[in-house]
């Protein structure tokens, strides 16, 4: 566990030990400020390790269901991560997601922030004239 896990846990551990009084939450509450946090690295993943537990339940109208564990979705994250990288995908680069509710939108949105990239949401139903104008101001 990192350095910025543990700060992490610790303020959220100390919220949840005063969740019923609120002055004394509020008191004594400090939000961590570490050097670098990875919400996906530092927090997702670290609480995925060997996780079965479901992170991830999509269930459609049609009465189809997605389910993912923690562990399952941090693996599936990293394959897109390692994809994603060897294109070239770093720091600060967009990528245009069009995808709707669905797994993989996931799995994309954790890779990346794994790879610190930004992610510029876009709905499949979407026509060219509203796609250039997403790319445009995702610059």
């Amino acid at each position: 566990m990192t350095t910025a896990t543990e700060t992490f846990r610790g303020a959220r551990d100390f919220l949840l030990a005063h969740r019923e009084d609120y002055t004394t939450a509020c008191a004594g509450f400090e939000w961590p400020r570490p050097q670098q946090f990875n919400w996906a690295l530092d927090w997702f993943d670290v609480i995925a390790e060997g996780n079965d537990r479901t992170a991830l339940h999509i269930a459609e109208e049609d009465g189809t269901e997605v389910r993912l564990s923690f562990a399952e979705l941090s693996e599936r994250s990293d394959r897109v991560a390692n994809r994603l990288r060897a294109r070239g995908v770093g720091a600060e680069d967009r990528i245009l997601v069009m995808l709707g509710n669905q797994a993989e939108l996931w799995e994309t949105a954790l890779a990346a922030m794994k790879l610190r990239a930004v992610v510029i949401p876009a709905t499949p139903l979407l026509g060219p004239a509203d796609l250039r104008d997403r790319v445009e101001r995702g610059r």
